[in-house]
């Protein structure tokens, strides 16, 4: 049986909140997580991507000399963070298997008189 990772939207909520509220910076944290506990191949390509990501943009923001900025690294930053948002929220974690419905039937009235007489 394939592991399977399952997390409510709290947890869910969390990981994004991590990786916007670190600015990217730790974006490729979530994924780890993922490919530790669950140890797919995709888990891992995932997290090698966002640590490639990383490795890219961080020297290719500390290299540009221009006051302005750079348009097409704030879209590369941008577009990636949306994409991991989305792939946390909706794509990487399992949901919760459905609960099994109690059988709910009619009470059965105790029969009266003697059982050992009957």
């Amino acid at each position: 049986m394939a592991k399977r990772l399952e997390a409510g939207w709290g947890q869910r909520i969390a990981w994004v909140f991590l990786a916007w509220g670190s600015c990217g910076l730790l974006i490729w944290v979530p994924f780890l997580y993922a490919a530790i506990r669950r140890g797919r191949g995709s888990d891992w390509g995932a997290f090698a991507s966002f640590a490639l990501y990383e490795c890219v943009t961080l020297p290719w923001a500390a290299s540009g000399g221009s006051s302005s900025g750079d348009g097409f690294l704030g879209l590369a930053v941008v577009l990636t963070m949306l994409m991991a948002a989305g792939l946390l929220l909706f794509g990487m974690f399992d949901t919760p298997p459905p609960k099994q419905q109690l059988y709910v039937g009619m009470p059965v009235p105790p029969q009266q008189g003697n059982p050992y007489l009957r």
